[in-house]
């Protein structure tokens, strides 16, 4: 009798996100559910667990596929075109902190550190897999397999030390802002503050009184298959767009084009969560992100962990002290701009539900979070945006024709 088979796969990583929601929420957020979750799976991988756990419940394969892209088009959703215009000091901040974080390793670490290892390191530090990835066939090309663990391994890693600093810079920013809601509700209109809490991947506001080009369809029409057959026909036209302008990934036309679709009033506001689909997204793509872990085995992290820390903490450092800076310059808050920031160390969807985890245990107030979640939730996706799905993938590039010996050396 063969007792492990994709349902009792789907109950350990079930499980293991549980844990990582329970944890999160009896400490307020403090400690994150994706930290803990990444946790629960690195040492399971370690010990009894097989490597092949998230494959095996099939949804990887469905995030890899329809699922994440889906799921991104659905953030769009839940983002105002006001909100997406406003980010362009995001996109400022994100740039400078990760100029930091470059500039910094890159001048300091050879001094500790075999240089190899700088170049392989530093795109997945700035990003994700798509960037690992680059840098461990440009690695295992060159015949240089420290370096091709060492890209991997930072991947697998860097998110444990960027989820619990974003937690406190979060934690931080939304006090503050709670502050700043009673000072500013009452110069506020109701259609403003009911646009405010249509803001966050579960959250349904009252958008009704947002005139739109497309009228809405009656309720008993537009059944949740529909919107889902909505959010596809977003997704494709996004791939459509991302062939003519391969210069911009598919990823972000999914974020952009429902944006304008939602205004629209093609797309509903809120589309997963009206159509009860979210979780089941948000859970798969969630691993997707945590399967990465197999690959980073104890053997790898005792060899690699000297090298792996210092590159970590002096590219945070490095980012901290340009944020500052740059946050001085265009007067806005450290704390969220540092975060904005941190972005890259995990990337999408984590930057999503560590802003919302921390928003909800914050307040109960509807009103307060809505406002939490204005302000803080759509500089951390397009943040997430910006470091992970366009930067990384540019220094990946780059740093990889340097490992072949094809770019400019230093």
């Amino acid at each position: 009798m063969t007792f492990y088979n994709a349902f009792l796969a789907l109950i350990i990583v079930a499980m293991a996100y549980v844990i990582g929601e329970w944890v999160s929420d009896i400490t307020n957020a403090w400690v994150p559910s994706v930290l803990v979750t990444a946790i629960i799976f690195l040492i399971g991988y370690w010990t009894v667990l097989p490597t092949s756990l998230s494959d095996d419940t099939g949804l990887t394969s469905f995030a890899s596929t329809i699922g994440v892209l889906m799921f991104i088009t659905h953030i769009g959703t839940v983002i105002s075109l006001k909100q997406l215009a406003e980010q362009w000091k995001t996109v400022v901040v994100c740039l400078c902190g990760l100029a930091g974080m470059v500039a910094l390793c890159w001048f300091i670490c050879p001094l500790v550190m075999d240089k190899t290892l700088v170049i392989a390191g530093l795109p997945p530090l700035t990003g994700g897999i798509v960037a690992a990835l680059t840098m461990q066939n440009a690695a295992q090309a060159a015949g240089l397999e420290e370096a091709a663990v060492f890209a991997i391994a930072m991947y697998s890693v860097q998110g444990l030390a960027g989820y619990p600093i974003t937690a406190l810079c979060l934690h931080s920013e939304g006090k503050k802002l709670i502050k700043e809601w009673h000072e500013v509700k009452d110069t506020l209109s109701d259609a403003e503050i009911a646009r405010m809490k249509t803001v966050g991947l579960t959250t349904i506001g009252d958008d009704s009184d947002v005139k739109k080009p497309i009228p809405p369809l009656p309720a008993r029409f537009n059944t949740p298959v529909f919107i889902i057959a909505k959010l596809g026909c977003s997704v494709w036209l996004s791939t459509l767009v991302g062939q003519l302008i391969p210069q911009i990934p598919t990823i972000v036309w999914c974020l952009i084009i429902s944006v304008v679709l939602t205004r629209l009033g093609f797309l509903d506001t809120s589309s997963m969560t009206r159509a009860n689909t979210y979780t089941i997204f948000m859970f798969a793509a969630m691993l997707s992100v945590f399967a990465g872990l197999k690959d980073c085995t104890p053997q790898m992290l005792k060899t690699l962990i000297g090298p792996m820390l210092i590159m970590i903490v002096i590219g945070v450092v490095g980012m901290g002290l340009l944020a500052f800076v740059i946050a001085k310059i265009l007067k806005i808050d450290f704390q969220l701009a540092f975060a904005n920031g941190l972005t890259a160390l995990y990337g999408f969807p984590c930057d999503a539900i560590i802003t919302e985890n921390t928003c909800n245990s914050l307040t109960d107030d509807a009103d307060e979070r809505g406002y939490l979640m204005s302000k803080m939730f759509p500089s951390m996706v397009v943040g997430g945006f910006v470091t992970v799905t366009i930067t990384s993938v540019i220094f990946a590039g780059y740093f990889a024709m340097m490992l072949s010996g094809t770019g400019v050396q230093f």
